[in-house]
């Protein structure tokens, strides 16, 4: 049965890197859904989430692959990852800001900028959530919307 799994993989920083992972993915027909990259603090390293669908089969391959890439020093593909995503969202200004502000407070949210024609909103959390809070914002009919990307880390 396919489902969505986080695989959450520390390289070290070096060129190509993201290259020869994301051609890992492409050349065994595998898509990445979501992809988040950044450097670990004061370190060398980096820290690579990747959101991708598949089978059990499908990711224990991914993962034996993963291992085998040189740059890779650790590979964890677990059910119990906390994961967050952010969202930003450009809303026409039609309904009271009060409405808005409500519904963004209850998905960890908050109104981030506001001008004459538009305001942008930002939620931070898990992106099942962030799925539910922009159904929810459907009604005020969205201008724009960009989605960070998984980030995750091990509990």
């Amino acid at each position: 049965m396919e489902s969505k799994r986080t695989i959450c993989v520390t390289v070290i920083n070096e060129h190509s890197v993201l290259a020869r992972i994301s051609g890992l993915f492409a050349g065994r027909g595998y898509n990445i859904e979501s992809l988040c990259v950044a450097p670990l603090p004061n370190t060398d390293l980096s820290h690579i989430t990747i959101t991708t669908k598949g089978n059990a089969k499908v990711f224990e391959q991914i993962v034996k692959q993963l291992h085998k890439l040189i740059p890779v020093l650790s590979v964890v593909e677990s059910d119990t990852l906390l994961q967050k995503e952010m969202v930003l969202v450009k809303l026409p200004i039609k309904q009271p800001l009060a409405d808005i502000k409500a519904l963004c407070e209850s998905y960890n949210g908050l109104i981030a900028d506001a001008t004459q024609k538009h305001i942008i909103i930002t939620a931070t959390d898990e992106p099942t959530r962030i799925d539910s809070f922009l159904c929810a914002l459907e009604q005020y009919k969205p201008k724009e919307i960009i989605r960070s990307g998984v980030v995750a880390i091990e509990r």
